[in-house]
């Protein structure tokens, strides 16, 4: 961030701060209490658009968020807050990805981040323009950056888990979260702070380095015996939520937040030889922990307006809306003193930096949002016009770092590498009204939707891509180190329209009976029509006892992203200059691969539950889901070999190698979601209330696509398959205590995460030192061979992890709480190393000890405290 901006950002706060320390309220407003979001006869307005349907009543499953549920916790990411309450939700921390490190996706029962919609106060949010490639889970897909939202600003969140790409949008397979902004009157300034304090798990520290006495020997290093221990990831989070009337019934509710955080390190020392010459004495002193696994460097400002008047006896103008900066500061592998891309060809080959580098991918994350509507009654009629724009740019920067074929003397140590832009425009129309049919309740909905995406690459800098001339004379790599910019080649500028009608029923046929019925038709300007539609029904045939079930069908357009993303670097064949990477289905070099236009992704959803509100507080749900989707889109492996240059040459397409998006693999998920809540009745110690989820899931591949006479393990092969599969936890148990008395309030969070499969990637050998047939990737790649059956096949082991949170109020306005997350200072099961049981599991696992697939990440224990003034 340019200090200008940020010294601007830090006024704009300083102010907001400000005129709420100074009491700039009116006397009398009293803060709308967010506790009452949890109960089972709450009002929705996700998954119908009847205007009386409560949560216990709803023919889906849906939970419900409360604001205080989403404020009683150290964390003030809302990713990271849903992946604490969700049983179905999952929330990884990948480190060493990239841009991935600022935005890290979430999924919902085990899908892809783009196979779940999100809404705000209703509405489409717009995705963000990262599209995650490298290793982490979504790979190949583009989410909804929901970390921009301040929990401050939510006045509850409903979680949609069941299809509903008929009733609000083709994207909608996984499910909806829909984040409602607070309306109340008054407000609530906070600061937190926060860090971790732990001790890494079978990490130890370093005791004694000896020097190297060989020409390519590494150093011999001894240790403790004692674990790591870390003080590190300081957090400081400021945050503010004013609420003014406006005129009778308006509203104008604002939200102010910013969030600093200090990067975490995680890794355990590297083992390897840093410098060339034998028995050089640094070897002996430089510190080993040189590289920087863990949370990036990252400042956010986050704005947040929710806003609405009369106009006239039945309308109302709304507008609600969003700017949000992050700065984020990630790290990549380190380059070793001796390391080829450290090598200063205009001083003979000496390294650059004399002790190596790590170099830094820095992004600037700019996300802005509005919109605006009018909404009211006319003729027995709810209706509701809206317009909204979003839009979410990503430009990356490479610090600390050289472009090695241009020579030391001529490459900056700082590079503009280009970026990402994503903008969506959409006009809604909806209207509903009552219907009397003569039996019961009926609603009735029906309503259009106009959408325009845009999505762009920018080229970095010449410098970040440049082809220097030691690339000839000496092989040096070409670009920036670690993150080599956008070439021109990559850049695009892409739209497409999208137009939809959707009709919806929702009757009760009797007292115990309710029928809902939709059905959506889609327009795409660059993929045609579809329909899908949805049945849903519940049967109560005992007061508190009831049978619900749906099922419906979803489609899924390919994301721009998908569609038009490209990276690539330079390599020489045969004297030519050729381009390798990342290219989009269009390009020659996909063309000549085999590569068809995308299809959209197709889905049939099944869901069955049971809802048991018999005793008075207690409220139990269990639902069943199946969900297969055809043609399901994923990135293809990198081509390579001599198959690849033979149909290259065919069509007279320079290039050696490639990977690209296709419509690869069909998929079934299925699994069973148990939720239940307890208010226990009041026995004069307080206010007592007890939560429990457990979701179980299970993802196959049932079908995979072939061309080109390629394998299905050369398109996409056993790693990745399984790791699409395998690769969140199968199982996820969360219970939840919450307890106010006087002036004390405690809330506890236990959540226990399933098992996580790490598939094979590395090279077998047999005891006396030999490979053995997996070293072949090509066979150790052969998606036939069963998870755990290849020999460095890894188990993640459950673990459980608790949050606890401490509250006193010392005066009425004022709270003050102490917490930790991650009571117990749990890790993930510590990587292997080295030689082990006959698997050559390689250097990398003994300086990066844990696997960034953990699904609750690999931080530790993180200590803080809060003061929060309610006005």
């Amino acid at each position: 961030m340019r200090t200008t901006q940020l010294s601007t950002q830090l006024s704009t706060f300083a102010l907001a701060a400000a005129l709420v320390a100074g009491g700039w309220t009116t006397p009398g407003f009293a803060q709308e209490g967010a506790d009452e979001a949890a109960d089972s006869a709450t009002i929705i307005v996700t998954g119908t658009r009847r205007t009386d349907r409560t949560v216990a009543d709803s023919t889906v499953p849906i939970d419900v968020i409360s604001s205080d549920s989403l404020q009683n916790s150290g964390s003030t990411e809302t990713n990271r807050l849903l992946g604490q309450l969700v049983p179905s939700f999952n929330f990884p921390q990948p480190s060493l990805t990239d841009g991935t490190d600022s935005l890290r996706p979430a999924t919902l029962r085990g899908l892809a981040p783009d196979q779940v919609l999100v809404l705000v106060n209703g509405k489409r949010r717009h995705l963000s323009s990262l599209l995650n490639l490298n290793g982490s889970v979504g790979r190949g897909s583009a989410g909804v950056d929901m970390n921009t939202i301040p929990p401050l600003a939510i006045e509850r969140i409903e979680v949609l888990r069941d299809g509903a790409a008929s009733q609000y949008g083709s994207d909608a397979i996984a499910g909806v979260i829909n984040v409602q902004l607070k309306k109340s009157v008054g407000g609530r300034a906070q600061i937190s702070y926060g860090k971790y304090i732990t001790t890494m798990e079978d990490v130890e520290q370093v005791a004694n380095v000896l020097p190297t006495t060989g020409a390519s020997d590494n150093p011999a290093i001894s240790f403790t015996g004692k674990d790591r221990k870390r003080r590190d990831g300081e957090t400081y989070t400021m945050a503010t939520n004013i609420g003014l009337p406006v005129g009778d019934s308006g509203y104008l509710n604002f939200t102010a937040e910013y969030k600093d955080r200090s990067p975490t390190n995680r890794s355990g020392a590297d083992l390897r030889r840093n410098y060339a010459a034998a028995g050089d004495p640094r070897e002996v002193t430089i510190d080993r922990y040189w590289h920087r696994f863990g949370d990036g460097e990252s400042k956010d400002m986050n704005f947040f307006y929710n806003a609405g008047m009369d106009v006239g006896a039945d309308w109302e103008l709304y507008s609600f809306g969003s700017y949000g900066v992050r700065d984020g500061n990630g790290a990549g592998f380190y380059r070793r003193a001796l390391d080829p891309r450290n090598a200063d060809w205009d001083n003979g080959g000496a390294p650059i930096y004399a002790d190596g580098y790590l170099p830094y991918i820095t992004s600037e994350i700019r996300d802005i949002a509005f919109t605006g509507g009018l909404r009211g009654m006319a003729g027995g009629w709810n209706l509701d016009l809206s317009f909204g724009y979003g839009s979410n740019r990503l430009d990356y920067g490479v610090e600390n770092t050289v472009n090695v074929s241009l020579g030391g003397n001529h490459s900056p140590r700082k590079f503009d590498a280009g970026g990402m832009r994503y903008g969506q425009m959409a006009v809604n129309f909806d209207a509903q009204r009552d219907l009397d049919l003569g039996f019961g309740d009926t609603s009735l909905a029906l309503g259009a939707e106009w959408r325009n995406e845009n999505y762009k690459i920018v080229a970095g800098e010449p410098a970040s891509y440049a082809v220097g001339p030691y690339f000839y004379t000496n092989g040096a790599g070409v670009g920036s180190q670690v993150f080599g910019g956008f070439m021109p080649s990559s850049a695009v500028d892409k739209s497409r329209d999208s137009f939809a009608g959707y009709v919806e029923l929702d009757a009760d046929l009797s007292d115990m009976f309710n029928v809902q019925a939709a059905g959506r038709y889609e327009h795409f300007s660059d993929f045609g029509d579809t329909v899908n539609g949805k049945l849903a029904a519940r049967f109560e045939p005992v007061d508190g006892l009831a049978l619900r079930g749906s099922v419906s069908t979803g489609f899924r357009a390919p994301g721009m992203a998908q569609q038009y993303f490209s990276t690539t670097s330079t390599i020489s064949q045969g004297g030519t200059l050729v381009e390798v990477g990342t290219f989009p289905v269009s390009s020659p070099i996909a063309i000549a691969l085999g590569a068809q236009p995308l299809k959209p992704e197709k889905s049939v959803n099944f869901g069955g539950g049971l809802v048991f509100d018999m005793v008075p507080g207690l409220n139990v749900t269990v639902d069943y889901y199946r969900i297969k989707i055809k043609d399901r889109i994923t990135l293809t492996e990198t081509l390579s070999g001599a198959d690849v240059l033979a149909l290259l040459q065919a069509a007279n397409v320079p290039g050696t190698s490639a990977r690209f998006f296709v419509n690869g693999v069909d998929t079934r998920t299925q699994g069973l979601d148990i939720v239940g809540s307890y208010r226990v009745p009041d026995f004069g110690l307080g206010t007592l209330r007890l939560n429990v989820g457990y979701n179980l899931n299970d993802t196959k591949i049932t079908d995979r696509r072939v061309f080109s006479a390629f394998t299905a393990q050369r398109l996409f092969a056993r790693q990745e398959s399984l790791r699409l599969t395998d690769g969140q936890p199968s199982n996820k148990f969360n219970a939840g205590l919450t307890w106010d008395i006087g002036k004390f309030g405690m809330t506890l969070n236990a959540n226990r995460y399933g098992k996580v499969f790490l598939p094979d990637s590395v090279t077998a050998v047999a005891a006396d030192g030999n490979p053995v047939t997996l070293n072949n990737p090509a066979i150790r790649d052969d998606i036939r061979i069963a998870a755990g059956d290849a020999p460095g096949d890894i188990t993640l082991s459950p673990k459980w992890v608790v949050d606890l949170e401490v509250r006193f109020r010392p005066v009425q306005p004022v709270q003050i709480a102490v917490g930790a997350n991650n009571l117990l200072d749990e890790y993930p099961d510590r990587l292997p190393f080295g030689l082990v049981n006959g698997v050559d599991y390689g250097a990398n696992n003994s300086f990066l000890p844990y696997s960034s697939f953990s699904p609750f990440g690999f931080s530790g224990r993180f200590v803080y405290g809060r003061v929060s003034v309610d006005f």
